[in-house]
C-alpha cells in the first residue's frame, strides 16, 4: 500500500510536538495516548493493526497484535482520517524531554530500524512491526536493544528521541554504544551485543554490562537521554518509592520535606 503524502511541522525545542497536514481522505496512524489536539473534521478510530495491509484476515491483525503486545505497547493503533473539506491538522506530542525526528522511509530503502519505545506516529501506509535480534549475543544480553521496532514503507513517519539527538554517517567503522542510546539505524548496518570491558569495568564502570556494537555502511541516530536512564534518576529521588529527597535548591529543602509529610 503506497502511504499518504502528509505535510507537517514541529514546533517547540526539548518538549517537541508535530502537528500533521491533512487533506481530505487523508490518515495517520499514531500510537495510544501521543494526540494533544486535532482540528475540527479529523475523526479518530482505535484499530487493531497499522492499516497498511487492508486485506489481512483476522488471523493476521491478531498475530500483529500479539507482536506488539511483545514490545510493551498497546495492541490497538489510533487511525486519524480527514473526512472534511479543506486541510486540517492534528497534533501528536513527544512523551518526555526530547526531540521529534522526522523520516521520509524511502530515503532509507523503505526500512528503519528502531528502538521498540521511538515511534510516535506516521502517514497511512507505514507498515509498523518488529525484528527480532538473530544474534545470540543479542538477545541475550541485548536489554533495551533486544527487541526494535521496524518501519516499512514510502512516506513520513515520526519517531522521537530522548535529550539530544545526533546522526551519524557509518563508512565501514564500528561505533559501541550504550544499548539504551540507541534509537534508529539503517538496515544495512550490523547491529550486535559484546561484553563491556573486563569484569571490574563492567560491575563497577557503571555503564552497563554490555554494549551495542553498530558496524557497517548506513546512518545511526543516538540519544543522550534514553528513557531508562530519566526513569531511574527520578525514581531514585522519589520517597515514597524507596528513593531520597536531595532538598535541591534551598537548605530548607529536609524542613520543607518534614513538614510536607515526606
Amino acid at each position: 500500500m503506497k502511504s499518504h503524502e502528509v505535510d507537517y511541522e514541529i514546533f517547540g525545542d526539548d518538549m517537541q510536538l508535530v502537528e500533521i497536514e491533512l487533506d481530505p481522505g487523508e490518515t495517520v496512524i499514531a500510537e495510544a495516548g501521543a494526540m494533544n489536539w486535532m482540528e475540527d473534521g479529523i475523526t479518530f478510530e482505535a484499530k487493531m493493526g497499522d492499516g497498511s495491509k487492508p486485506d489481512k484476515g483476522l488471523f493476521g491483525k491478531l498475530m500483529d497484535a500479539g507482536k506488539r503486545a511483545l514490545t510493551g505497547e498497546s495492541i490497538f493503533m489510533t487511525h486519524f482520517t480527514h473526512q472534511g473539506q479543506g486541510k486540517k491538522r492534528v497534533a501528536f506530542g513527544a512523551p518526555y524531554p526530547g526531540k521529534i525526528l522526522p523520516i521520509n522511509l524511502s530515503e532509507f530503502g523503505g526500512t528503519l530500524l528502531c528502538q521498540k519505545d521511538a515511534f510516535l506516529c506516521a502517514a497511512l501506509g507505514t507498515e509498523v512491526s518488529i525484528a527480532f535480534q538473530k544474534k545470540l549475543g543479542a538477545g541475550f544480553f541485548g536489554g533495551e536493544g533486544f527487541i526494535l521496532q521496524k518501519l516499512t514503507g514510502d512516506g513520513m513517519a515520526f519517531i522521537h528521541a530522548g535529550g539530544t539527538l545526533i546522526k551519524r554517517e557509518l563508512k565501514g567503522e564500528t561505533l559501541r554504544v550504550d544499548t539504551g542510546c540507541v534509537v534508529a539505524f539503517s538496515p544495512s548496518i550490523d547491529y550486535d551485543i559484546e561484553r563491556a570491558g573486563n569484569l571490574k569495568s563492567m560491575f563497577f564502570g557503571g555503564e552497563g554490562l554490555f554494549l551495542a556494537t553498530l558496524k557497517g555502511h548506513g546512518t545511526v541516530y543516538l540519544q543522550s537521554l534514553p528513557f531508562s536512564r530519566l526513569a531511574d534518576r527520578i525514581i531514585q529521588s522519589a520517597p515514597s518509592i524507596g528513593g531520597s529527597s536531595k532538598g535541591e535548591g534551598s537548605v530548607l529543602g529536609n524542613i520543607g520535606g518534614l513538614i510536607g509529610g515526606r
